[in-house]
């Protein structure tokens, strides 16, 4: 269980992040025709999943452009924006914000993925919504790099992130 907080707050996610060097958990996730996406659909490429709780908010709007514009023009990189925002809000965003190096994807049928990286929050005002962090995923699903942002106020780590693409 990871302890970060909210406006200085402690608040607990249900567990802790994939190791590094550790196969990346499968997940099984809304996209915003409403179809289901695992990591098989993004086979042979890195993964930089943007895990945010919700494209609603300052912090997590920001991070999403910044790792569109950064990250998503790289070959052979998916950046998966990955919030408990139904995939209609998802778009919306998208659309609003002209990203389009994102694929945006939505917790609204399960929240196995959240827990199975540990980033489901399980108290206080959050509770049931995901943590801010970014996980790195090699072309074999190898996770290469793991942030857990210890105050979900903050923005992550962008330069170590882009660093271990």
């Amino acid at each position: 269980m990871a302890n970060i907080t909210l406006q200085g707050n402690a608040i607990h996610t249900s567990g802790d992040l994939p190791a590094v060097g550790s196969s990346a958990p499968d997940f099984n996730l809304t996209n915003g025709e409403l179809g289901d996406v695992n990591l098989a659909t993004y086979a042979g490429k890195k993964k930089l999943l943007n895990i945010v709780p919700s494209l609603d908010t300052d912090v997590c709007a920001t991070s999403t452009r910044k790792f569109n514009e950064s990250a998503g023009s790289r070959d052979n990189t998916a950046v998966l924006v990955i919030s408990a925002d139904l995939p209609f809000a998802q778009g919306r965003f998208c659309t609003t914000e002209g990203l389009k190096n994102v694929a945006a994807l939505s917790l609204m049928r399960n929240k196995h993925f959240a827990k199975d990286y540990g980033v489901l929050i399980t108290d206080g005002p959050l509770a049931g919504i995901t943590a801010r962090a970014v996980v790195i995923l090699d072309e074999n699903n190898q996770v290469i790099y793991t942030e857990m942002v210890p105050e979900i106020t903050q923005e992550p780590d962008y330069d170590a992130a882009l660093a271990a693409l």
